[in-house]
């Protein structure tokens, strides 16, 4: 396609979507940017880098280009089609880039590294490790003896040469990842001062593990403080405003994680990301196209770069790899919708079932109490109506046992004048000496006894206690005679006397109470 005859509709939709991004990084005009795409073969990134680090001649378009100004030998039909067909082949651009593997690295502390020595070896070696540990202590008490040495041999060898500045990493302890990490800021802020970055305060592993769990841009930045553009970097491109903004940007997903490979872990982590240069920067992040759990190093950033093309290529990268990820994100929202959404279903039938559970025992409760109830009923009729037969039984019997009343007057007798409650009055005649047992028992059975109501040969019922429900009171003065004391006639009424009988409404007795246990 030549410069000046810029037509989109020639383009497809891969080399438009590409066009665009590259003209919203650069601010570059299609008809200039098409020519730079092409020659890179439609990358993005691999455009950009030429746009703001400068195009360096490609000896292979040179070679193509010399071979299309020199005349082409006769060849025949056959042989042009293979050639057309081989270079187009080969020529086709690659959509989509081939990126590294970005494994995830969790270093161990050296000092967890625990090596024992085999007893037979160690055995062995006894002889030697007490020679080292006499020798050991003689040369350290020659080091306390004569330490001023080192410092006057460190004096002169200064006079002589021009000191570099370099930090002092002897002794560094090796920590665990989040005092590690800690440790690093710390440090980084004692070196440059207070900034805005929010570094990531624990270990690569967890911001890995985070990035990939949150669909999110990790960006690891690893500083060496022995090279010489470190300090240059960290000062003019990554506290620059340009670069803190962008990083800090919500928008842009970044989790920003950074080391010094002073430190087991991030020298590890420089190793694995194939780091040859310092400084050096990264951007690892889910490639979801090429499988659920990988994770790839989609950009790298070698040396010292300005903080636009620094912001160039990290915006290039997350461009890039954004609509997949919001793909992702957009799938892992639905999935987890529809998993919400079948936990609610699944809760709601829980409660439902719940509640049918609560209402089917509530039922079973009121059936229960229900059935109780009217056995309860049933027990205290039955009750009630063996009560009645026994009473009556009672009655027949104890009416054939009451003596009759005597003929004469005279001593020993005693006249006694009875209104029953149903207003009647009977008058009779006791001995004197009979127990008050026996008036109770006649008012008991009055009506057996007046009406001639009585049974041939009654018997007393089985296991029955009869108890009286009234009691006999003499009027002036009140007078209740009951039948705790046991005492004769005689003795409570005198020759005669008047009583009442007077009804006994005890509500809190049962009527089981007037039967043994059987």
């Amino acid at each position: 396609m030549a410069d000046g005859d810029f037509d989109p509709t020639q383009l497809s939709d891969n080399q438009k979507e590409a066009l665009g991004t590259y003209t919203a990084l650069t601010n570059q005009e299609p008809s200039a940017a098409i020519p730079l795409l092409e020659r890179s073969q439609w990358n993005v990134q691999i455009a950009i880098a030429k746009f703001f680090d400068g195009e360096i001649p490609d000896p292979v378009e040179e070679a193509r280009a010399s071979m299309a100004s020199s005349p082409a030998p006769p060849t025949t039909l056959s042989r042009q089609e293979t050639l057309m067909n081989g270079f187009s082949h080969s020529s086709r651009p690659s959509n989509r880039p081939r990126l590294d593997a970005a494994p995830r690295i969790v270093p161990q502390p050296e000092h967890q590294n625990v090596y024992r020595t085999p007893f037979i070896l160690a055995l062995v070696l006894t002889p030697f490790n007490l020679i080292y540990r006499l020798l050991s202590n003689s040369l350290g008490l020659f080091a306390y003896l004569f330490s001023f040495l080192p410092r006057i041999l460190s004096g002169r060898a200064g006079s002589r040469a021009q000191p570099r500045r370099q930090r002092d990493t002897t002794g560094r302890r090796p920590l665990n990842a989040r005092d590690t990490a800690a440790r690093f800021i710390r440090e980084f802020e004692e070196e440059y001062g207070q900034h805005e970055l929010d570094f990531f305060s624990n270990g690569y592993a967890q911001a890995y593990d985070l990035a990939k769990q949150d669909l999110k841009f990790l960006l690891v930045v690893l500083l060496s403080p022995e090279h010489d553009d470190t300090s240059t970097f960290v000062r003019s491109t990554l506290l620059s405003p340009e670069v803190v903004n962008y990083v800090n940007d919500p928008q842009n997903k970044i989790i920003l994680w950074a080391g010094s490979v002073q430190d087991s872990e991030a020298y590890q982590i420089s190793n694995a990301l194939n780091c040859s240069k310092f400084p050096f920067a990264a951007v690892v992040a889910h490639t979801p196209e090429d499988s659920s759990t990988s994770m790839l190093t989609i950009a790298r950033i070698s040396g010292l770069i300005p903080p636009s093309a620094f912001v160039a290529r990290l915006r290039a990268a997350i461009a890039h790899h954004s609509t997949s990820l919001e793909r992702a994100r957009a799938s892992r929202n639905e999935q987890q919708a529809t998993r919400n959404l079948r936990e609610e279903q699944n809760s709601a039938y829980e409660r439902s079932l719940a509640q049918d559970r609560e209402r089917a025992r509530q039922r079973r409760e009121e059936e229960e109490t229900r059935s109780r109830t009217e056995r309860e009923k049933k027990a205290k009729a039955d009750a009630a109506e063996r009560a009645a037969r026994d009473l009556e039984q009672w009655r027949q019997w104890r009416a054939q046992s009451i003596p009759a009343e005597p003929s004469a007057s005279g001593e020993g007798i005693t006249r006694v004048s009875i209104r029953m409650t149903s207003g009647e009055r009977v008058v009779r005649k006791f001995w004197a000496e009979s127990d008050m047992e026996e008036l109770y028992a006649f008012v008991e059975c009055y009506d057996i006894l007046s009406g001639g109501l009585a049974s041939s040969s009654p018997t007393a019922p089985q296991g029955y206690h009869h108890r009286y429900r009234f009691r006999l009171v003499s009027p002036m003065p009140r007078v209740v005679h009951d039948l705790g004391g046991g005492d004769a006639i005689g003795k409570r009424i005198g020759r005669s006397g008047n009583l009442l009988v007077e009804s006994i409404d005890d509500d809190d007795d049962d009527d089981d109470d007037s039967y043994d246990d059987i």
